[in-house]
């Protein structure tokens, strides 16, 4: 006979059996508590104590808790390592039948967290769901604490490189899959899987016309893109039924396609170390670390979206430029934007917070401090009267109506938390008023109690206290107890006090507490009421929310520009590279002091399409192309360029191939992740391209790789539909002659200086290819051993002998070098060697004798 449970047990196994892919974590008292294997993995994640509970005779469980007050640090660690979290909450007014009814009043995943303990504030917390099919793509993504809600719709042949491209780009925190899809090899980061059955198109598009009570799905774009409608129906319902009172945040819908951004596939952005490291996957040391001078967290997630979709409209670059110029012009200006801009909160997510009812009062207290401080913002942005911020300062909605409502209803400084009265504003409510007005006369009296205890008593230490066990007590020291007032009652007796009530005392403090219950209870329900009036007002807020990122932003790029010498860029609908002293703002940010960073131009002639480089090792040739691709990418998002003059061609995308790495998870080796990169560019690459080619055929023997790259190089510059701008970087001197048969081919080199025998690396771009490659003098410097450095440069002058006069049917005459064997002469000598009774002169003899007899 199966055992019985206790009726706890089973109302716990009733509400897990709902949410059985989450940790529960379970109501009771002051305690979350986690049972069962939920325990074992909180126990283990969290670091807490595995105890056990039992729950039928002679049964156990594992069991482990954390207290309701720290619940947030915890959540928050179990959400980053990826788990979901179910919180069940204690409801209603009391027990029923000796139980708590208990419900789940939310469901916490990566992708669909809120507070601010465990969002970033610079970067957003996107939530992706994907539909795959034959007939193409469906994307959809989501930011719940920011509100941007996007769904998209891609072409069969694009499926797999746009949803690698939005991957990278997007970073989400958590993606939804069908269950039949597999996501592991493109996608390390949390996922989570959803039965197909959920993607069915009748009930997303339902999901769909639901949340926005809308009749069609025209209205938003999406009437002929079934997948991307597919997709962003489950997200919801996804966000439904996890915790339905974020949907209200998501409350528009935008389509897009990539065809109004620069695409950046996966592999540029690692290469190009865009917003984070190669080596340490860190922000400082990338291109966003250097760039990003922005004060507000909104302005720092707007930055990183700029830089991560470079635009292709001229004219909204040039908007952005021309903001970006008028605060570079007017620098005291600028300084006194920036200051203005320092005191604001992430709006954004405030106002999210508040309309999903997640909002404490210090919440609200942050939003009515970030909302004082707009005045002086608008008056800095109307002081320049700038044509380039006519639209923005025309459409600027301070919000004044807002500030003034929380001025009046908010108290200056409320408790964290709605559990202690003293949030609401005294004189906002009649009610609250007239309640704490009936109470009065009893606070007054308690909190007077103690002075008057002791004048009456003579008692000078006696002293009036609170907890919640025993209430109002008045604390008396054992050497004052012969003083002890005859209407004192002993309540607790501590090791040096007593502790005593008085019948009035006592009635004061019922009078007290259960005024101050019905204080909390007004409260509440005044607070939410706020919250609601604040919620009708929220489109505006956000409005206001993105102008302030905006400002933030532009006046950032202009600090930045400012401070490092850039130069504003001319952009054309052509073909045109005409960089005048570049220079690489993360290698030159990175320089130390009195170290200066060699400028190089990128001036492409009339008819120029490929500029092959050539150049030893360390020289800077991989600096040259990358800073080339960012110069084009700062541009394009709307930044001044490191540069003293930049006319430029826009590029429809940068395509990447540099560095080696294997791919080992996915079974793939250096040269095969090599040539899938180039595949890809060969496939995708336009004539509005950039193509940035560092070292094509390196991972294979020398004929196979000198073969492979002029056929690429060839393949570039011949096929009518690429033709790209590309800039070739390549040990192989083989591919200099190729400018004698192709016209659109220019060859340059690395300048290097050879003083004394000393190699000195220039770092400067000259026409020419290079005569030698220096990957000895490279190899020297790396620190290999004398003996092979000296070996090496035999080889290489017999092999250059051999190319300059070649000897008919004879073999190159190479010599292998020679190692020790296991029973070479010399080690012979050393296992006989008495180290102990061997002097230092007799040592250094020995030395000598060896060396002499087997190096020769």
């Amino acid at each position: 006979m199966a055992k019985s449970v206790t009726p706890i047990r089973k109302q716990y196994l009733d509400i897990k059996a709902q949410y059985p892919d989450a940790i529960l974590f379970f109501r009771l008292g002051d305690f979350y508590e986690t049972f069962d294997e939920d325990a074992e993995i909180a126990a283990r994640e969290l670091d807490i104590v595995l105890t056990s509970r039992n729950v039928a005779k002679g049964d156990r469980i594992p069991m482990a808790g954390i207290p309701h007050h720290a619940a947030e640090a915890y959540i928050a660690k179990l959400i980053e390592r990826g788990f979901h979290v179910a919180i069940c909450e204690q409801i209603g007014d009391g027990p029923v039948k000796g139980l708590f009814p208990r419900e789940v009043v939310r469901v916490i995943t990566p992708g669909t967290v809120l507070e601010s303990e465990y969002l970033l504030a610079e970067r957003n917390n996107y939530l992706l769901a994907i539909w795959q099919t034959e007939e193409g793509l469906g994307l959809s993504f989501a930011d719940i604490s920011t509100g941007e809600f996007a769904a998209g719709e891609f072409m069969p042949e694009d499926a797999a490189k746009v949803l690698q491209h939005e991957l990278a780009r997007l970073n989400p925190a958590e993606v939804l899959h069908p269950e039949s899809m597999t996501i592991e090899a493109i996608w390390s980061g949390h996922s989570t899987a959803i039965p197909d059955w959920r993607f069915e198109p009748d009930r997303a598009e339902a999901e769909i016309l639901r949340h926005f009570k809308a009749k069609s799905l025209d209205g938003f774009g999406l009437g002929s893109s079934k997948l991307a409608a597919r997709a962003a129906g489950v997200l919801l319902e996804y966000l439904k039924q996890s915790q339905a009172a974020v949907l209200p945040t998501l409350s528009s819908l935008s389509t897009y396609n990539l065809e109004e951004f620069m695409v950046i596939d996966s592999a540029t952005r690692r290469n190009l170390e865009i917003t984070s490291t190669l080596r340490k996957g860190e922000e400082k040391g990338s291109l966003l670390g250097v760039i990003d001078r922005t004060v507000t967290p909104l302005g720092k997630r707007l930055i990183r979206q700029w830089m991560n979709q470079p635009l292709l409209d001229i004219q909204r670059i040039e908007g952005r430029l021309d903001q970006v110029d008028a605060f570079f012009e007017d620098g005291l200006w600028r300084v006194e934007m920036r200051t203005a801009l320092k005191g604001f909160g992430d709006l954004e997510r405030l106002t999210n917070r508040i309309i999903v009812g997640l909002a404490r009062p210090r919440d609200l207290v942050a939003l009515r401090e970030s909302l004082e401080h707009v005045p002086g913002l608008l008056d800095q942005l109307n002081q320049k009267k700038s044509k380039a911020f006519k639209a923005l300062s025309s459409a600027f909605d301070p919000c004044m109506d807002i500030r003034d409502f929380l001025e009046k209803s908010i108290a200056e400084d409320p408790p964290a938390t709605l559990a202690h009265s003293g949030v609401i504003r005294p004189g906002y409510s009649e009610e609250l008023d007239a309640l704490m007005e009936s109470t009065r006369s009893a606070r007054d009296w308690i909190s007077n109690l103690e002075s008057v205890e002791r004048e009456r008593t003579a008692i000078k230490s006696l002293k009036v206290g609170y907890n919640k066990v025993f209430g109002y007590y008045i604390e008396v020291t054992k050497a004052n107890s012969e003083n002890v007032p005859e209407d004192y009652i002993r309540k607790q007796t501590l090791v040096n006090a007593e502790r005593y009530i008085t019948p009035e005392m006592k009635d004061y403090e019922a009078r007290v507490l259960s005024a101050e219950e019905q204080i909390r209870e007004v409260e509440g329900r005044i607070f939410s009421g706020i919250c609601q009036h604040i919620t009708e007002h929220g489109k505006r807020l956000l409005h206001l929310a993105a102008d302030i990122a905006r400002l933030d932003v532009v006046a950032a790029l202009a600090e930045v520009s400012a401070a490092k010498g850039y130069v504003r860029p001319e952009l054309l609908e052509d073909e045109t590279i005409e960089i005048h002293d570049g220079r690489h703002p993360v290698v030159e940010d990175l320089l130390g002091a009195g170290m200066r960073f060699v400028p190089n131009d990128a001036r492409f002639e009339s008819g120029e399409r490929i500029r092959i480089l050539t150049g030893p090792n360390m020289s800077g040739k991989s600096t040259y192309l990358r800073q080339v691709a960012i110069i084009f990418l700062l541009a394009q998002m709307g930044c001044f360029v490191p540069a003293t003059k930049a006319r430029l061609g826009i590029a429809d995308r940068i395509f990447t191939r540099i560095g080696a790495q294997d791919e080992i998870y996915a079974g793939q080796s250096t040269f095969m992740v090599e040539m899938i990169e180039t595949a890809n560019i060969l496939h995708n690459a336009s004539k509005r391209s950039l193509l940035i080619l560092d070292e094509i055929g390196r991972g294979t023997s020398t004929y196979d790789g000198v073969s492979i790259a002029w056929a690429v190089v060839e393949y570039i510059h011949n096929h009518p539909r690429i033709r790209a701008r590309t800039l070739f970087a390549t040990h192989y001197h083989e591919l200099t002659h190729m400018v004698d048969s192709l016209p659109g081919i220019r060859n340059y080199n690395v300048a290097v200086a050879e003083e004394g025998g000393e190699v000195v690396f220039l770092h400067h771009i000259n026409p020419g290819g290079a005569d030698k490659s220096y990957g000895i003098h490279v190899a020297e410097l790396a620190g290999l051993p004398r003996s092979v450095i000296n070996r090496a440069q035999e080889i290489l002058a017999k092999f250059e002998a051999s190319v300059d006069q070649p000897v008919q049917g004879e073999a190159l005459p190479i010599h292998q070098m020679t190692f020790l064997a296991e029973t070479h002469p010399l080690l012979e000598e050393l296992e006989a060697l008495d180290l102990n009774g061997l002097n230092p002169l007799e040592a250094l003899n020995r030395l000598y004798d060896w060396q002499k007899r087997f190096l020769g």
